[in-house]
Parts: C-alpha cells; sequence; structure tokens
C-alpha cells in the first residue's frame, strides 16, 4: 500500500549472534570475526538483551598493549584501564543495550542510533527478549527502491491531493530518488508543503520543483 512507511521486521536480520555474559573474549572475538558483524547482542535467561559488546569494547585491552616498561604507560582513563582487564562479555559489554522493537519506523531506528552513536540495534520484543538486529545498512536499503514505485507513491499520495487536476496539471519524474515535479499549479503556496512530503516519502534522496502559477483565481 503506498503511503505505508516500512517498519524495521521488513528489514531487519532474523538470525542473530549472541553471547551470554560468561562468554570469554576471544569467544567474542572469533564469533566477531565468522559472523562478519562489528558487535554482539548480550543475552541472559531465555534470551532476554541485557548489553552489547562492540568492536570498540574489545579494543582497549589491545590499545594498553605498550611499552612493556609499566612506568612509560601513558595515563588512561579508567573505563579504557577496567575494559583492558575485562575477561567477559559481562564486564566488556555497554549496558543497558539501546534496543528497538521490530514495529518501529525506520526512521526511528535511525535516530536510535544516531543519538546512541552505534552502527546497529538488537531488535527485542514486548518482554525484552532478542527477535533479530537491525544495521545501518539495513536501513538503507530503503534507498534501493525502484524510480517507478516513488513516483508513483507522489503522484498518488501527494500531487493528486495538494494540485488535483484539471485546475493544476503537474508531472512526476524521479530519477536515482531525486524526485522533479514540474507543471501549472493553482496555489503556488503549497509548493513548500509539498516539498516537505515529498522529502518524507521513502526512497527519496532529494526533490526539485519547477511549478509554474497558472494565474488562476484562488
Amino acid at each position: 500500500m503506498y503511503g505505508t512507511p516500512h517498519i524495521v521486521s521488513d528489514v531487519m536480520t532474523h538470525t542473530v549472534a549472541a553471547v551470554g555474559r560468561r562468554a570469554p573474549f576471544k569467544e567474542i572475538v572469533r564469533l566477531m570475526h565468522d559472523w562478519q558483524v562489528s558487535a554482539l547482542p548480550v543475552i541472559e535467561g531465555e534470551g532476554r538483551v541485557v548489553g552489547v559488546v562492540s568492536e570498540a569494547d574489545l579494543l582497549p585491552k589491545e590499545a594498553l598493549r605498550d611499552d612493556p616498561d609499566s612506568g612509560r604507560l601513558r595515563p588512561r582513563p579508567p573505563a579504557a584501564l577496567a575494559k583492558a582487564d575485562a575477561l567477559t562479555a559481562g564486564d566488556l559489554m555497554s549496558s543497558p543495550a539501546v534496543t528497538v522493537r521490530a514495529n518501529a519506523t525506520l526512521a526511528e531506528a535511525a535516530h536510535a542510533m544516531a543519538r546512541a552513536r552505534v552502527k546497529r540495534l538488537p531488535v527485542v520484543d514486548a518482554t525484552g527478549l532478542l527477535t533479530g538486529i537491525v544495521s545501518r545498512a539495513d536501513l538503507l536499503k530503503v534507498f534501493l527502491r525502484d524510480d517507478e514505485d516513488i513516483a508513483e507513491e507522489v503522484r498518488r499520495e501527494i500531487a493528486s491531493y495538494l494540485f488535483p487536476p484539471p485546475s493544476s496539471v503537474v508531472h512526476v519524474d524521479v530519477h536515482d530518488g531525486v524526485v522533479t515535479l514540474t507543471g501549472r499549479v493553482r496555489d503556488t503556496a503549497l509548493v513548500p508543503v509539498a516539498a516537505r512530503l515529498v522529502r518524507a516519502v521513502e526512497g527519496v534522496v532529494d526533490v526539485t520543483f519547477d511549478l509554474a502559477d497558472d494565474g488562476g483565481t484562488r
């Protein structure tokens, strides 16, 4: 259906690699390598997400592999020192985990990632149990949407309502996600409104207008 935004369940990965609190350092590294991921949810019980361990959590151990002469070690933040000494996922993880629900919109998931400065989010159900994972790359899949599919949504859901014929004649073209509206409209004051609505359509990269006032009575 046109106008229906995609949600996290449309793009997330359902099969997820995860570790328990007691997972040792090397097992975490091996699992990240085998699954080609940069972070793993940490779960307990039946699968409740309690944290996330990422490459950033693991790197302090290597970063502190400094000159053997401990007297020459540079001062380090206590948090980095704690990470460097940590041996299990429970000690390494960032907690509480930033998670998202499967019915969240892609925009909501993107905002959550941006606020937390993370590259992926565990997807949980109402009880906090792990059901999948969504990454930045998953959220960008919306930009693979077909140009004609975007054009059809803009025509049906925006242009036909803001600029209805016969008083307005608007043509919608899309190329590489860039929407172009051309023609003549009865009320050019609605063009900024159309711009906001078109930019909100999933898959739209940008929007341009070449709309002239038809000079009719408003």
